[in-house]
């Protein structure tokens, strides 16, 4: 059976490694996932004054109705300041807006964090984390995806070697075990 993932981006830069490392693991999903970019860049900062039901921003509505139609998603960020980008975490709130009709309930996740320095995105990564459990998303735990140094692990069309494209396939295959048991 096909499934639907959303892959959530928490770089906003154009050439971003995080979205480059997300090209390479929707690569190496398996041939029924159908994988989609969903877009949070124009997602205006979420503000219960603005989200009522006479007047809710468009964009919400629809990031709304496109996340609520996916089985699961891939979470690939950067580290801004040791925690998620804002983009990314003003995405978490919208989702889980209005109170008690959250989009991410129960929707199994990856988390991949990425980074040009050594430390990999620990601090994003585990913040990011943090949040998925209050709500209520089922996070792989192993392998940890941290990829760090990753200006030398991408070639220029984007592209992984064989080594980190192993390593990106086992980040997959815990994806798919754990989306194939929800």
């Amino acid at each position: 059976m096909s499934k639907k993932i959303a892959v959530l981006v928490g770089s906003l830069r154009k050439g971003s490694f995080s979205k480059q490392i997300a090209k390479n693991l929707v690569n190496l999903l398996p041939s029924d996932y159908d994988a989609e970019f969903v877009e949070i860049g124009n997602l205006p900062l979420y503000n219960e004054d603005i989200d009522t039901p006479e007047n809710v921003p468009a964009e919400y509505t629809t990031f709304r109705n496109t996340m609520k139609e996916k089985d699961a998603v891939l979470f690939v960020t950067p580290e801004y300041n040791r925690s998620v980008p804002a983009a990314l975490k003003n995405a978490l709130d919208v989702g889980s807006r209005p109170y008690g009709q959250s989009i991410w309930d129960k929707k199994p996740a990856a988390v991949v964090s990425v980074s040009p320095g050594a430390i990999s995105g620990f601090g994003a990564n585990h913040h990011l984390r943090q949040s998925l459990v209050f709500l209520n998303m089922p996070v792989v735990q192993q392998p940890e995806a941290y990829i760090g140094n990753v200006t030398n692990l991408l070639d220029d069309n984007g592209n992984v070697d064989d080594r980190t494209k192993g390593f990106l396939q086992s980040i997959d295959d815990a994806f798919v075990d754990l989306i194939n048991r929800y």
